[in-house]
């Protein structure tokens, strides 16, 4: 397995398989993909890079791909932020237990770890790092009258 160009900045551009969007898909109808081209993306309403998806709202149920260089820190912290405003954003991200971000933002969200590695499309073969999938959705806060009936 070629892993030279995965673990390189010369892409950090990985496209979703589509048998893992379509299942996510039927459980979240997402209506905006915030990391996306016009080749890749996933849902009508998409942000492209000229747009810089980091300036801008997220509103609704987004997806989020994002790139898997050294500024995926700045993704997860928007799509974190982004969630305490009432959005829901879902997240497909290297597992990377050992970083900052993943302590600092995934372990508020809701993590699933996929097993095996997934293929992405164009991929001549599987990532030679494993994924998972974070939910960061506004959570409802227990107030004194529902913390009472339990």
């Amino acid at each position: 397995m070629n892993t030279e160009l995965m673990f390189s900045s010369q892409s950090s551009d990985w496209e979703t398989p589509h048998d893992l969007f379509k299942r996510l898909d039927n459980q979240y109808h997402f209506t905006l993909d915030v990391c996306a081209s016009k080749r890749n993306r996933k849902c009508n309403h998409y942000y492209s890079p000229k747009v810089d998806a980091l300036k801008q709202p997220w509103v609704g149920v987004c997806w989020m791909n994002p790139p898997y260089g050294r500024q995926i820190k700045h993704w997860i912290k928007k799509a974190y932020e982004t969630s305490l405003d009432g959005a829901t954003v879902v997240c497909l991200l290297p597992s990377r237990t050992d970083t900052a971000w993943f302590h600092d933002y995934c372990v508020k969200g809701k993590i699933t770890f996929l097993r095996g590695r997934l293929k992405f499309v164009g991929a001549e073969n599987a990532a030679p790092f494993p994924s998972m999938l974070v939910e960061f959705k506004r959570r409802k806060r227990l107030t004194k009258r529902s913390k009472s009936r339990r």
